[in-house]
């Protein structure tokens, strides 16, 4: 079974180091890329999913191990 990872961070700036402090000196322009949609509907509609995702996620992790300490 394939399991999806969410995340909540899904309407931010992914970035690293090096765009950071490049940034901070303004080497260059606009470093931050962030996740577009086409409409803010779509864009609500993916993040609210995501964190439904994580919290699904959560339940999962929870169960998982409780399950293997009931099991001891």
């Amino acid at each position: 079974m394939s399991k999806k990872k969410y995340q909540t961070d899904f309407l931010f700036a992914n970035n690293d180091f090096i765009i950071g402090a490049g940034s901070v000196m303004n080497i260059g322009g606009n470093y931050y890329e962030f996740n577009y949609s086409d409409s803010p509907k779509e864009a609500d509609r993916k993040a609210i999913g995501c964190d439904w995702g994580v919290v699904g996620q959560d339940i999962l992790e929870v169960t998982n191990s409780l399950d293997a300490e009931l099991k001891k």
